[in-house]
Order: C-alpha cells, then structure tokens, then sequence
C-alpha cells in the first residue's frame, strides 16, 4: 500500500501557486482575472477563487488547539451544544406544560419569555416546577425595567432548591442599551443598573445577566462584519464601564452573554463565530482578569483565561425570511444552524419558519426542534470539534472578517459605544447597509428564492398572516434617538405581491416568435419577472406571425404582452406588435437589443432585462394597472 501511494505521488507532481495561476489566465482568454474571479464582499475585503497551504503560513488561527486561548477553534474541547427552544409565557401552568414536553422531546435549553407585570417568586415557582435547573440550561427574557426583580426572585429561587449553583447555567437576557436600540430610548444611568444586576447575580456564576444581542443588527440588515464589531464594542463598553465603577473584572467578564443572529452566508457566518471568540478574548485578556481560585486554565501570570471566553448564544434571522414560500425558510434555517453548529456555538435557537406571518403553531416548534436534532443525532455534528480547522479558505475568511471586525471595534470603541448609538452612528451604518441590500435585492444581485427569483405566483398569502403586537408591558414611547431598523428583506416585494393578490392578478402574455433558442430563454425570464409580483402567467412555445400572438394574447384577456425573441429581430417584430397593440395592453420587450434607442422613439416605453430594478418597474406596473 506504502508503494503504491508512493507511486500516485510521483506520478502528480506538484504544482506552485503560478502555474495555477497561469493555467487560469489562458482559461480566461483574455477576461480580467480580478472582474472575472475575485469575490469582492461586502465585507470590505476580497476573497480570491482558490487558496493553498501557504495561504495559511503566520495566521494565528491555525495555531491554537480547541480549548486554548484566544480559542478560535473553540472555548470548549468538544461540540456540543445546548438545543434551546423559546417559549412565550402568557399562562404559566401551561408553560410549564410545554416546557416539559419539549424537554422529553430533546431540547436541552429553555427560554423563556416573560410579560413584565407577570414577573412575581410565585409565577417563577409555577414556571419551573419539575424542571431541575442543574438538568437544563434556563433562560429568561422581560420587561427592561423587570430583569432586575427577575434576577434576584431566580438567585432566591435555586437557592431554595438546593440545586448545586456550580452546575446551573442560564441567562437573564438585560440588555442596557435594549431601550436605545428598539425604541430610540436614552439608557441614562444604565452603568447603576448593569452594576446592580451583576450584583445581584453574583449567587448564580454560571449565569450570565448582561446581554450583547447581536442578532438585533443581524435582523436590522447588518453586514457580518459589522454585526461582530459592533458587538465587540457593545461587550467592550459593558467591561470598561463596570469596571471603572470598581466591579471585577473577573466576575463581569462572566456575566456577558453574546447573542447572535445567522445570516445565510455559509462559510463567512462559520468564520464569524471563530472570529467572535478570538476577539473576545484579546479584549478580555487586556483587562488582566484574576483568577481567584486554583484553575488549570490560568496564565503565568495568573491572568484567569476561563474569563476571556466567550459565551455565545446563536438564532437564525429573521432578516431573509419570506411569507411566500415559506418552506423555503426551513432551507436557509437549516444551513444557518449548520454554519453555526460548525463554528461551535453554545447554545442555538432555530425559529419556526413560519414566524414571519403568525405564531409559530406545534408543527413548525416540532421541525425546528428536528432540525437541530438531526444535525446531533443524524449527523453528529456534536461529535467533531471545529471541523473546518486548517481549511485554507475558512482560516482565511477567519482572517479576513476578523480584521475588518476589529476595525470597525477600534473607530467606535474610540468614543465609546453608547455615545455612539446616541449619534446614531450604528444605526445609521446599519440601515445604510440594509439599504443597500434592498436595492441588491431590487436588482437581483441579491437572490431570495421564491421572492425576487422563481416565485410561485399561484400561492396566495393573505389569508395566512396573522400580525400580533407586542405586550411585553413596556412603554411603547419612543425617543429621541434612532432605533435599528427592523425590516425584513422581502418586505417591499410581499407588499408588492399582497396588493396584486387582494386586487386579482392580471395576465401576462408572452408572445414568443422567431429564434427557437431566445425566446424560450426569455419568455422564462419574463414569466419569472412579472411573477414575482403574483401576476398570471401565459408562456407559449411559439407563434408563426406577430398577428397571431397578439389575436392568441386577446383571446386569453391579457393585460400585459411580453414580446420574446432575439435582439437582431426586435427591429422587425417590435414595431408591428406595437402598432397592432394600438395601447389597448401594455406592450413590453424582453431583453435590451441595440436597436432599443429606435424602438423608444418609435413609442415604445417598457423594456425588461437582467440590468432593470425588477421591484420599480413592477411597482410602476402595478400603478398602471390600477392596483394599490
């Protein structure tokens, strides 16, 4: 056997970086190898086709082992994760109901969330009844002005039951700048509070009581960049603060608990979370925590390293999730939780796919739990630490975002995070980076399947949404300062659609003539466009004269005809079918031919191509047709 690879290796010499490189310029033939291949993100750095070993020579990521600090492969030697579930407590006999169930179902993790005027020790008894807290991480989430009482009634509580504290994780999920954030709120006098809630915590150590909630940005439409360093200087802020007001630096570190949102993009969201704990623990390594007890994890100096890991809670976004075609959500759920569960998170919750239009009902708990099971039982995801370690590419995406992270860490951290959430400052950048993801999205250079790409435009939404408000029991008065935005990305296309439903979708036709190949090929790009507004769809294989297909478009009451053919015939077939047309349907030509400048000043307006803002040129239709 010994041989025999010996002899496959000699037979593949190997091969450097510049032959490879000059293989793909001949392959080229002539395109720019940077226009052509270099993935420009973003991010704010590129990302090249291919990467080799030496990619890898001096990165510090690829040095560490799992366990050891800064932790990049991971805070812990194994990858296991806690599966959590989040349940809204309105009755709380019947949430401890539920609760229970779930937990015979294989969710290791609860979160419970609490309306503020609930909060009492006799509601928080009935909640946790035959939960045993060493048996299941607990987490809480209230009222801003409640997280305090909930804290000390839960400190009060495990006491009581003569749990080992030592073996009881959880989190109360107090986010100081949560008023800020949400409602544009000042969080004046917030270090008093954050101290106080620490304090008051300092029973439990291995629950954490002050939250970074990351997810918002990711939510708000974020880069992941921007989601990683802002909530580095979030974090950041919580320790410099709390320590100048003379709270340990040990103890602190310990009650910060990260929560991430995840995105779609697979392998940058991997490398987000390694990025995450490395970071972390450079930051906290600079305020030189002590280690008060004996800890093997201590550093010579008796800087105690346990401190400067990070804590991270993940849950899928809701950014890029869809009310049409829903199903789809469990895809980008199911790639979310893997990037996560690779990068080696602690704890994970996968919403319910059908959050975006109505509380999420016992089928769709059932497959988000299942989907984070199957990645456990099926896959043993949970048995392999840090798998993408040494990969070239991730290391590098590791890199890469990391320094872009840090970055952006340094020029807010400069002035302070709060000061710079007041300016707006976050805000502003996030909802910039939304926009831009809107008009991508407008454009398809950014793809929602089943939105703005290969629609169903025979599904009917309406009827399925149901809206509920807030009733957490905080004031719903907003500030002076900006909150985040909280659009979704698919947001203008279902509106878009939902109108088109609730006025009756009118008819395209497509009128299809002359070379077999184009207008095949741009009758399915036409069907796909008007469709991602929930119009009628007629497709045709072919028509012999142009008279023919606008007699056959008539026939079937169309609204719209979509001439579909080849650029060279356009000049001829365009201006008969508009004549015959005489404005009676609104006449459009797939494509952008060279002789499209003379069919505008032969009258004809609309065009559609790769190039046009699918979303305005469908709002412009829609107010053409009459539909608000």
């Amino acid at each position: 056997m010994a041989n025999q690879k010996e002899k496959l290796f000699s037979n593949f010499p190997p091969i450097s970086t510049e032959e490879w490189m000059a293989k793909i310029v001949a392959d080229l033939k002539g395109a720019d190898f940077e226009k052509k291949l270099v993935w420009k993100t973003n991010e704010g750095f590129n990302v090249n086709p291919f990467y080799r070993s030496e990619d890898l020579e001096g990165l510090n990521t690829a040095v560490s082992l799992p366990g050891e600090f800064p932790y990049v492969r991971g805070t812990k030697k194994d990858n296991d994760w806690y599966t959590r579930q989040d349940i809204d407590v309105r009755d709380f006999k019947a949430a401890n109901a539920k609760a229970l169930d779930v937990l015979y179902k294989g969710i290791t993790s609860l979160g419970f969330h609490i309306e503020g005027d609930d909060v009492n020790a006799d509601n928080i008894k009935t909640l946790l009844k035959d939960i045993h807290p060493e048996a299941v991480e607990l987490n809480f989430s209230t009222c801003h002005r409640k997280s305090l009482e909930l804290t000390k009634i839960l400190v009060e509580y495990i006491k009581e039951s003569g749990a080992d504290v030592m073996k009881c994780f959880g989190s109360v999920n107090y986010d100081p700048f949560k008023p800020l954030l949400k409602k544009g709120r000042n969080a004046d006098g917030w270090v008093d509070k954050a101290a106080e809630i620490v304090k008051a915590a300092a029973p439990l150590p291995r629950f954490r009581v002050l939250a970074v909630n990351a997810y918002a940005l990711n939510d708000g439409g974020a880069y992941i960049y921007q989601e990683l360093g802002y909530a580095l200087a979030n974090g950041n802020q919580l320790m410099s603060a709390l320590v100048e007001a003379g709270l340990d630096a040990t103890l602190v570190a310990k009650k910060i608990k990260f929560n991430f949102g995840i995105g779609g993009n697979y392998f940058m969201e991997i490398a987000k979370f390694r990025a995450a704990r490395w970071l972390w623990a450079e930051i906290v390594e600079a305020y030189k925590p002590i280690c008060a007890n004996e800890c093997p994890n201590k550093s010579p100096e008796g800087i105690c390293r346990c401190a400067a890991k990070i804590y991270v809670h993940a849950q899928t976004s809701t950014f890029n999730k869809t009310v049409y075609d829903a199903h789809v959500n469990l895809l980008r759920t199911q790639t979310e939780s893997m990037s996560a569960t690779i990068a080696g998170i602690n704890s994970l919750t996968v919403r319910p796919f059908d959050e975006t239009y109505k509380t999420p009902d016992d089928f769709s708990e059932r497959i988000a739990r299942n989907q984070q099971l199957l990645l456990k039982e099926e896959c043993h995801f949970d048995k392999i630490t840090d798998p993408s370690a040494g990969s070239y590419y991730i290391e590098n995406l590791t890199k890469s975002i990391a320094e872009q992270a840090w970055k952006l860490f340094l020029e807010v951290d400069e002035k302070g995070f709060y000061e710079a959430l007041k300016a707006a400052t976050v805000q502003t950048a996030v909802k910039t980076s939304a926009d831009t993801r809107f008009k991508a999205l407008a454009t398809r250079r950014e793809v929602l399947l089943g939105t703005n790409q290969y629609p169903n435009f025979t599904e009917k939404a309406e009827s399925k949404i149901v809206k509920e408000g807030c009733n957490c029991g905080c004031s719903s008065e907003k500030g002076e300062c900006m909150p985040l935005p909280t659009s979704r990305l698919g947001t203008a296309f279902e509106t878009l659609r939902l109108a088109t439903e609730k006025h009756g979708a009118p008819t395209v036709f497509m009128l299809t003539i002359g070379n077999l190949g184009m207008r095949l090929a741009r009758a399915q790009f036409s069907s796909n466009f008007f469709a991602c507004a929930g119009y009628k769809i007629i497709d045709n294989l072919g028509f012999e004269t142009v008279e023919a297909g606008i007699k056959a478009a008539r026939e079937k009451k169309a609204d719209v005809i979509v001439l579909c053919s080849s650029d060279d015939e356009y000049a001829t077939y365009a201006p008969e079918a508009h004549k015959l047309i005489e404005g009676k349907e609104h006449f459009v030509v797939a494509g952008a031919p060279a002789c499209m400048e003379d069919l505008k000043a032969q009258g004809i307006e609309h065009f559609i191509n790769v190039k046009s803002n699918v979303l305005e040129t469908l709002k412009m239709f829609n107010a053409k047709l009459g539909i608000e």
